[in-house]
């Protein structure tokens, strides 16, 4: 499946100037994250030029058009809007040339405006290409928010996660995702989650049925998206298995190529699974900010040995 963002939804989305539509503009697939300044390329060099890329221009480039007489500038112009780029924005709300316009009229060139400055509008917008083109798998589990913490829980159907990620909800943490979790890696090292917007806010329970979290515990109750930090998988206890005791042991998932760490929470009557997920969570801030509870008691433990 091609993955894109129709140029319609990021001009919505940075609250662009609309100077010149091309036709079906709204319509115009973006396919990469990457864009560029034709700094370059307003001078001919057109080597390893991406026409996909959404074109900015900025102060930099605007200056050096300013020294060219009117026919040099548009041809510079004309050389860059001739490869079919999909967009050109004009930054800082810097005066649009004459040129500019002819030639996207010509070409038929989406020409775009905003007010922001150079380095700002594109550290805004490869963020949001970043999130919209990300690449994108779905799981089969539930994701919540607990104390900060993303928690993606997974296991076997029946097992408990919808009924454990009630109980959350209702000590004050909040719901992403039951059921299907659409995972975007927006970074080597990150993962977001969400949940498909048809059952965004709802969770099933068995013998209950369907219900809208939302509705019932109040819009603080969940959440759209959330970095995925952790993932529990819950399971039904196997007597003879050996699960971790001590936690000196670090266990990972492997999620779209990232190692997520991860813990297995043997389920069986009487086990207070929510309270658990709320230690394990604090106990996983407390690992990332450089305190491990297991390794302090086994320093603890060596040490008198040693005496």
């Amino acid at each position: 499946m091609n993955i894109f963002v129709k140029l319609g939804t990021l001009i919505e989305e940075q609250n662009l100037e609309l100077i010149y539509g091309a036709e079906n503009y709204v319509d115009i697939p973006i396919t990469i994250a990457e864009i560029n300044r034709p700094s370059l390329q307003l001078a001919g060099f057109f080597d390893y030029f991406d026409s996909k890329r959404i074109q900015i221009l900025g102060k930099v480039e605007y200056t050096y058009l300013e020294k060219l007489s009117s026919e040099e500038r548009k041809s510079s112009i004309a050389g860059l809007l001739s490869k079919k780029i999909p967009a050109l924005v004009v930054t800082s709300e810097l005066e649009i040339f004459s040129e500019l316009l002819d030639c996207a009229k010509e070409f038929d060139v989406t020409i775009l405006r905003t007010k922001e400055g150079t380095s700002q509008f594109m550290s805004d917008i490869i963020l949001s290409l970043s999130v919209w083109l990300a690449p994108m798998t779905t799981m089969h589990g539930v994701l919540v928010e607990v104390f900060g913490e993303g928690i993606l829980l997974i296991g076997e159907s029946g097992v408990g996660k919808s009924e454990t990620a009630i109980e959350l909800v209702k000590r004050g943490h909040r719901l992403v995702a039951d059921d299907a979790v659409e995972i975007k890696k927006v970074s080597r090292k990150t993962l977001v989650g969400s949940s498909p917007e048809i059952i965004r806010h709802f969770i099933e329970l068995r013998g209950i049925g369907v219900i809208d979290v939302k509705q019932i515990f109040g819009i603080g109750a969940v959440k759209d998206t959330e970095n995925i930090n952790l993932v529990i998988n819950l399971e039904n206890w196997q007597a003879g298995k050996h699960y971790d005791r001590l936690g000196l042991d670090t266990f990972t998932t492997d999620i779209m190529g990232i190692s997520v760490p991860s813990l297995t929470i043997p389920v069986k009557p009487g086990r207070n699974l929510a309270i658990i997920i709320e230690v394990a969570a604090m106990n996983h801030r407390q690992r990332k900010m450089g305190y491990n509870a297991a390794e302090e008691l086994n320093r603890r433990l060596m040490e008198q040995i040693e005496e």
